[in-house]
């Protein structure tokens, strides 16, 4: 199935003492790229976390927020630094003394001044953030995946029915051809009887000329080709396998083709459904840009 490479998941996972929150989300890359942020004391999991990632997603810039924290059942132990508070009671003495003015020492004064109180909170144990973490992001995974798959068909939906209008496209070129060398040979006869030049339809020269000009403006071989283009995309679209590279070397060889065509046409209305296919194609190549 198509998927795009845009997308986002959410996922959570908790112990009797651990609570794990996982966000991913997901941009447009050429490459996979993966982004993890963790805790500091965390970060060994960071490299089988990515494996993770990586074995569920092949293309796109994904972004993974990783937060672990203790249950609320759990309680920090408080830890006061006596010293610091008798050296903040004896400056304020000091000051007092100093200014002739009374100062007192109130609990707002412990709170801002640092490190006089603070909650000690045990690091946190690797072997019981790993299943966790691993799981919200399973969990996660599975949400972006899906949203990258439901936004990839509506992509795939999108590229078939252009793909219907290149092809229609094609068949309009296809049919208009030889009236190109048709058109040529009434033109030459009518110049020729313009100049008094009286030269029969079987004149070898008249022949050899129309034909290095059919020749020349022969496309069979770009029809050809892009039916086979066609045919191509429309199994890339409905492969299972990532096909985003692939769709987008098949959008630049189609557009050789017409180009070609461009070149070879010397017809306006040839001319005409050449831009008008290469707008669709574009617009094709945009959606593409999106695709895993």
């Amino acid at each position: 199935m198509m998927k795009s490479m845009t997308g986002f998941g959410r996922g959570n996972s908790a112990s009797d003492t651990l609570i794990c929150n996982v966000e991913v989300s997901s941009v447009n890359r050429k490459q996979c790229e993966v982004v993890i942020q963790i805790p500091r004391s965390l970060s060994e999991l960071e490299s089988p976390l990515r494996k993770l990632v990586l074995q569920k997603v092949s293309r796109g810039r994904v972004n993974v927020s990783i937060s672990i924290e203790r249950n609320g059942d759990a309680e920090p132990s408080v830890q006061i630094d006596v010293q610091k508070a008798k050296a903040l009671t004896s400056a304020l003495d000091k000051l007092a003394h100093e200014i002739g003015q009374p100062l007192s020492l109130n609990a707002s004064d412990i709170l801002r001044t640092p490190d006089i109180i603070s909650f000690d909170e045990e690091d946190i144990e690797l072997d019981k953030a790993s299943p966790l973490a691993h799981s919200a992001l399973g969990l996660a995974l599975d949400q972006l995946i899906e949203m990258r798959r439901r936004e990839g068909d509506d992509l795939k939906q999108d590229s078939l029915e252009r793909l219907t209008m290149l092809q229609q496209l094609s068949n309009n070129i296809e049919a208009q051809a030889p009236s190109v060398v048709t058109r040529y040979k009434n033109n030459m006869m009518r110049r020729l009887a313009e100049a008094n030049l009286e030269i029969s339809l079987d004149d070898e020269r008249l022949l050899k000329e129309i034909g290095i000009y059919a020749e020349k403006c022969d496309i069979s071989e770009e029809i050809t080709r892009l039916r086979s283009h066609f045919n191509k995309f429309t199994e890339y679209l409905n492969s299972p396998e990532p096909v985003g590279r692939s769709l987008d070397f098949l959008c630049q060889e189609i557009n050789r083709e017409f180009n070609t065509i461009g070149s070879k046409a010397n017809d306006a209305t040839l001319a005409q459904f050449v831009v008008s296919a290469k707008t669709e194609l574009e617009k094709i190549r945009e959606q593409i840009q999106n695709v895993e």
